[in-house]
């Protein structure tokens, strides 16, 4: 992908997941002009401000006298037809571009070369739109390119809603795609409309390893939104998601071993289509397509006459050879898989098509990157360094870090191997140790702890529990207590379970048991990469990020016990902007080349 525009993201947008507490939906976004301007930062700035937030605003006492440059008083003068001791407003300023300094005289930019002038007004004009459609929310993230900038770009403005998609499945985890898409038409809808008219490129990642299926001639509906027009699914399935569990080992083992570096597990697209295969075949011969949640997204925004999926996201389904960057179709036919609804490959980063239609002000024709996988993306965003590793709790944890360029894992799948080896970007690969336990234990635990109070006749709020068990754990700063929290298993040890060990009557308050809990989230991704294989792998230093490590003193006091280099926190990652800056990387290349 060439050069890519990356370093420090010091604000970026928080997951509205909330361990331990419902997903709360953002304030209505401001969609008036005045508040749309309203809304966008200061050119220099690199803080990132959720778009329901309001702007906030410095006012002088009344009567106090406005600053001058050199930080001294200036008298006011009284003109005709004025009120006396009212200030004579100020001529308007012009825009700031980023990296220019203000003639305090004259109260414009100082002149610019034409070549520093042609680089502001290019990059002015490189706006990217990212997507991320995420297991409990859609995120949406405006990037500017900002060459004066150390990381290389600035976000203008961004969204986010809760899905609230869960549909009932008794056989395992889905969602339902009509929700999805909703939530991600009201972030659209929430962003400036001046800034969309303006985006050059569109990048979208999403949650991967789950699988939908499709018409392809009737997966949406294009209809008239307010001012542009909109689509909503048609002849869709709903969204088997990651975390489903309807694979049992013993049918797992019952299926054809792949020709890949990476072993099947439940909630993986291929094994989900076999068990569908097996128990509901006629549900698969509704559909001709199949896909990731944004692989249709993508496919719905182009046009395309079939499903196209990068290799980050085939991984993630099994069944794939990444050397080869080719399903295992051979296998794959011999057990009477349906592979016609396999998606074709494309590269990580490359283009998949034009926008078919003007959609929320972003023009006809703009080009739409292949769905990325949300881990890849989140990476993407915040990863400074190759000696850098990225350590993100949020519902699920994962630890990532790149490995050297030329690494090839090896081809036989290990099924009991607790780290794997994604494909990243240009053929490399990232090792990334996941856990399904993060803060959805937390949740678990805080619903556990309100359902007893609620048996016992008490009605306490999931938020004001969670909060008061931080406090607690917050002062209790060890415990014997010891935790495994691995209540949903783990994808390399399925049947493993949750435990509680090393109990004593001194180890039952609710600050010994939320620390034990805490610790053991971070225990448990220790077993799975062992914190020394960092160091030999060549990390330096841990970026921490995710919504149950942000807002957890607890957990981030765990997290820099256990590792033994620095921890970096307030660098977030983020998905939504990490599949924009692919695209504005890209959209640079262009121009550059």
């Amino acid at each position: 992908m060439g050069a890519r525009v990356r370093g420090r993201l010091q604000t970026l947008l928080g997951d509205t997941e909330a361990p331990g507490a419902p997903v709360p939906v953002s304030e209505p976004c401001p969609t008036s002009t005045n508040e749309a301007r309203d809304r966008l930062p200061r050119p220099r700035t690199r803080a990132l401000r959720n778009c329901g937030e309001p702007p906030s605003r410095s006012r002088l006492p009344r009567g106090a006298p406005p600053s001058s440059a050199n930080g001294k008083a200036r008298s006011l003068r009284v003109g005709r037809g004025r009120r006396p001791g009212r200030p004579r407003p100020a001529p308007p300023r012009p825009a700031r571009a980023p990296g220019s300094r203000w003639n305090a005289r004259e109260g414009a930019p100082p002149p610019q070369t034409p070549a520093a002038g042609l680089s502001r007004a290019m990059a002015a004009r490189v706006v990217t739109l990212g997507i991320d459609l995420g297991s409990t929310s859609v995120k949406a993230a405006l990037l500017e390119a900002a060459p004066g900038h150390p990381p290389g770009f600035v976000v203008l403005a961004s969204c986010a809603r809760a899905a609230r998609a869960e549909a009932a499945a008794p056989q395992g985890q889905e969602q339902d795609v009509s929700r999805i898409i909703q939530a991600l038409n009201e972030c659209l809808a929430a962003l400036p409309r001046q800034l969309l008219q303006e985006v050059c490129g569109i990048g979208v990642s999403g949650q991967m390893h789950g699988v939908m299926f499709w018409k392809t001639d009737q997966g949406c509906e294009w209809r008239e939104g307010r001012v542009s027009p909109v689509f909503e699914p048609g002849a869709v399935s709903h969204l088997v998601t990651w975390q489903d569990g309807r694979c049992s080992s013993g049918f797992l083992a019952s299926l054809p071993q792949p020709e890949s570096h990476l072993s099947v597990a439940s909630g993986f697209g291929c094994a989900t289509i076999f068990w569908l295969l097996k128990n509901s075949p006629e549900l698969l011969k509704s559909y001709d397509a199949a896909g990731t949640i944004h692989d249709y997204v993508v496919a719905m925004l182009c046009g395309l006459p079939r499903s196209l999926m990068c290799d980050q996201n085939a991984a993630s389904w099994g069944y794939f050879n990444t050397q080869s960057q080719s399903w295992n179709l051979e296998i794959l036919r011999a057990s009477g898989f349906p592979v016609h609804l396999l998606p074709d490959i494309a590269e990580a980063g490359s283009v998949a098509g034009r926008t078919s239609r003007a959609w929320f002000e972003i023009p006809k024709g703009t080009p739409v990157g292949v769905a990325l996988g949300d881990l890849q993306a989140s990476v993407y965003s915040c990863m400074a360094k190759r000696t850098d590793a990225v350590l993100n709790i949020s519902t699920s944890v994962q630890l990532a870090t790149s490995m050297p360029s030329g690494f090839q894992p090896a081809q036989t799948p290990d099924p009991a191997a607790p780290v794997t080896y994604f494909p990243y970007f240009d053929r490399t690969y990232l090792a990334v140790a996941a856990s399904l336990n993060g803060g959805n234990v937390l949740a678990t635990f805080v619903h556990m702890l309100v359902q007893w109070m609620m048996d016992l006749g008490l009605e306490v709020e999931e938020s004001t529990v969670y909060s008061r068990m931080i406090q607690a754990a917050a002062q209790q700063r060890d415990t014997c207590l010891t935790i495994t929290p691995t209540v949903l298993g783990e994808r390399h040890l399925p049947d493993q379970l949750a435990s509680v060990t090393r109990i004593s009557s001194s180890d039952l308050t609710l600050g010994h048991v939320t620390r034990a809990l805490c610790r053991g989230i971070v225990q448990n991704l220790h077993s799975m990469l062992p914190f020394q294989q960092l160091k030999e792998w060549g990390v330096e230093r841990v970026i921490g990020s995710g919504s149950a490590l942000s807002r957890n003193e607890v957990l981030k006091q765990e997290v820099q016990r256990a590792f033994p280099f620095p921890v970096s926190f307030g660098q977030d990652v983020d998905a939504a902007v990490g599949a924009a800056l692919v695209m504005l990387q890209k959209n640079l290349n262009q121009r550059e080349s």
